[in-house]
């Protein structure tokens, strides 16, 4: 097949899963494309993309897009489309709200040829919370949207059911096929000797609740007489505001804050690692973590239940400050050995049901289905779906 990644920005769990899936059907014998933003990723993502390019036999096209609407939009999407109807793919996938915006809205127009749509949105307007102005204006773009979409591919079925609650019913192709992560990352990760009592990575952005961990460092100090270390390794838009609230919090000396690096390195850099977030899809940093057995403090938001499995009472609350010091508290009073058991328990769990050649597998054979179902139905007369539970 021919097949077309598009996505806006370059960095964290969307543009890891679009890489694994390129590098995937590559190796399958597809040809495949990628479009991305050239705003973000910074110098990593410049590299990466490059050294990815000789393998892309459909090409490497970087434009400046946005992450909000912006009048810039309407440009960037001729240019796409230009591109795509020049190298004829079988397969337009999109990923992400921009990225499947830019994806599908040439779908809402008539002769399509035999392209089919693909969409994965990693979160993304799904992250809205329910009953905002956002999230109604994103979720009536998803309907329009739909009509333009012929494969849906939910990476968690947390995800799946937000859109049959918030989007509604489609007569599309829709399938779950979830995230995994590589043999090379079930390999355990010791912390360093000088590792932090806590290690956090990830985006400094508000939905991450970086914030109500840094509370929370404040509270452990208070509440249990407990300073306890901490390493932020990441980037982001809240970077400044981090600083200050850990300044106010009489907790910035217990804190380093590091630039990104990649996730099995920032893993040593700390004992236990804290995933403090509000919202999220299925995370791939908490997938690298249990694979790598390495203890953790997560919250019960998004996909994050699915990956702990049986395991997901260790959970806590999103937003709870005294919820995550006593969690906190908790692992640094914990045995060694307890510590381990649990992380070997959850690793062996997300071994079992989260691997990369799995997930290439699913989504390859749904976009096979895909075309299949366009090329024997007309696009009007397609029968509806049920999302798996």
């Amino acid at each position: 097949m021919r097949i077309v990644h598009v996505l806006r920005a370059p960095l964290g769990g969307l543009f890891r899963h679009v890489l694994d899936l390129t590098r995937e059907q590559i190796a399958r014998g597809h040809q495949v494309g990628i479009v991305a933003d050239s705003l973000t990723g910074g110098a990593q993502a410049d590299t990466i993309l490059e050294e990815l390019r000789p393998d892309l036999a459909l090409g490497l096209i970087r434009l400046p897009i946005r992450r909000l609407p912006h009048p810039s939009d309407l440009s960037l999407l001729l240019r796409i489309h230009a591109r795509l109807r020049r190298l004829r793919p079988d397969v337009i996938h999109g990923h992400g709200s921009k990225g499947g915006t830019f994806a599908r809205l040439p779908g809402l127009l008539p002769f399509q040829g035999g392209v089919i749509r693909a969409y994965t949105p990693h979160g993304g307007s799904f992250n809205y919370k329910p009953g905002t102005t956002s999230n109604r204006a994103y979720m009536l773009a998803e309907r329009v949207l739909a009509r333009g979409t012929d494969l849906f591919l939910f990476e968690s079925a947390y995800i799946g059911r937000r859109f049959r609650e918030d989007v509604g019913s489609t007569p599309k192709l829709a399938r779950i096929v979830l995230n995994g992560i590589s043999e090379a990352e079930l390999v355990p990760v010791h912390p360093s000797e000088t590792a932090a009592d806590f290690v956090y990575v990830g985006e400094w952005r508000s939905a991450k609740g970086i914030d109500t961990l840094i509370d929370a460092l404040a509270l452990l100090n208070k509440r249990y007489g407990v300073v306890a270390s901490l390493v932020l390794v990441g980037s982001g838009p809240d970077e400044a505001i981090l600083y200050d609230r850990a300044a106010a919090r009489d907790v910035r000396e217990q804190i380093l804050f590091v630039p990104p690096m990649k996730a099995r390195e920032a893993f040593r850099l700390g004992r236990a690692m804290v995933v403090p977030s509000r919202a999220e899809s299925l995370p791939y940093v908490v997938l690298e973590a249990a694979g790598a057995r390495v203890p953790m403090v997560a919250t019960n938001v998004g996909g994050i239940p699915e990956i702990f499995g049986p395991y997901r009472d260790r959970l806590i609350p999103p937003d709870d400050c005294g919820a995550l010091a006593e969690a906190l508290h908790r692992k640094l009073s914990a045995p060694a050995e307890q510590l381990r058991a649990e992380a070997d328990q959850l690793g062996a769990f997300v071994a079992a049901r989260f691997s990369l050649s799995g997930m290439a597998d699913g989504v390859i054979a749904a976009y096979r289905e895909a075309l299949a179902t366009r090329s024997q139905k007309p696009k009007l007369f397609r029968a509806p779906f049920a999302l798996p539970s």
